[in-house]
């Protein structure tokens, strides 16, 4: 974690803040690539992940935009009525698991604040002279955050769907608009997402989930074996624990934030065992590759896990 300042805050929609963030000191920030996220701590206990959507090339400052969410879990309602320029916070990162493959077309989808991610991203395929579209979905034109700078930008490569206007994202036809090689990036509430995933079998999919996505039951109901490489230990898993918690308390540190795995903060090399995958983050070909886990909510497939810790 390292202490920024707030150098500037101001509304970007209805109930939409921006913050942007430096180095009191005046240091460069860390590197980082369109689709990546910083954790942040807007009050003492809470942490909360936060796509930058500023310009990777500047890397004397940050940039977030945060939706207030009256019934979340107190991040944003902490963001909007506690913090305030000049203020120092703490941030972690900057993580990426949601990075932007090379192609020569893609087409984007958000919804709501979840056009954040897809910001720099567009810009880059701008720059790289890919063709592109993106489909913007919204409560109402109020509520877009970005909406008239993408348009003044990007002209009619921006199609905005005020929901009060047009009603939900035709998501069929939009789909239905791009060649099935075409990468797809969506970004928003759990029904857009899921209702993409049903329509985009076998279609390059990238997908960032703002909340873990719901789980069946675990591969096995009763404890399993750890073995941690690095450490030399092995340590019993017993049902209703995480692999984190008891590995914390075994007084061996891990680096872990949303203890929800859709931050993934506590990645974790894989070196024997079957997984039972339990995260928001991984594809499917992640995930049959066996070879990282989410410590945070995934555990193990069978009686035994081998892990580099």
């Amino acid at each position: 974690m390292k202490r920024l300042a707030i150098s500037r805050r101001e509304a970007a929609a209805d109930g939409v803040v921006v913050l942007e963030l430096r180095d009191p000191s005046g240091s460069d920030l860390p590197a980082w690539t369109p689709g990546a996220h910083i954790d942040l701590v807007p009050a003492a206990g809470i942490v909360r992940q936060y796509s930058l959507c500023g310009d990777p090339a500047d890397r004397t400052v940050w940039r977030i935009a945060v939706l207030r969410e009256p019934d979340g879990r107190g991040g944003s309602l902490a963001v909007h009525d506690r913090l305030r320029e000049s203020d120092l916070v703490e941030v972690g990162g900057p993580r990426n698991h949601f990075p932007l493959v090379p192609a020569a077309r893609y087409l984007f989808i958000a919804g709501g604040i979840g056009i954040t991610p897809l910001l720099p991203m567009m810009d880059a395929a701008a720059a790289a002279g890919a063709r592109w579209r993106l489909h913007y979905g919204g409560r109402s034109r109020d509520s877009m955050a970005f909406r008239s700078e993408l348009c003044s930008a990007y002209g009619d490569r921006v199609w905005i769907h005020p929901q009060d206007e047009t009603g939900l994202l035709d998501l069929d036809a939009i789909l239905a608009g791009e060649p099935p090689d075409t990468p797809v990036y969506c970004c928003g509430p759990e029904p857009l997402l899921t209702a993409i995933e049903q329509r985009s079998a076998g279609r390059p999919l990238h997908l960032e989930r703002f909340a873990a996505k719901e789980q069946g039951a675990p591969a096995r109901a009763d404890s399993f074996e750890v073995e941690l490489a690095r450490s030399g230990r092995t340590l019993t898993v017993p049902p209703g624990k995480s692999i984190l918690r008891v590995v914390e308390e075994a007084g061996i540190e891990v680096l872990w934030s949303c203890t929800e795995g859709t931050c993934g903060t506590c990645e974790t090399a894989v070196l024997g065992g079957a997984v039972d995958h339990r995260d928001s983050l991984l594809t499917a070909q992640e995930r049959a590759a066996n070879d990282t886990m989410f410590v945070c909510v995934s555990r193990a497939a069978g009686p035994r896990l081998i892990l580099d810790l």
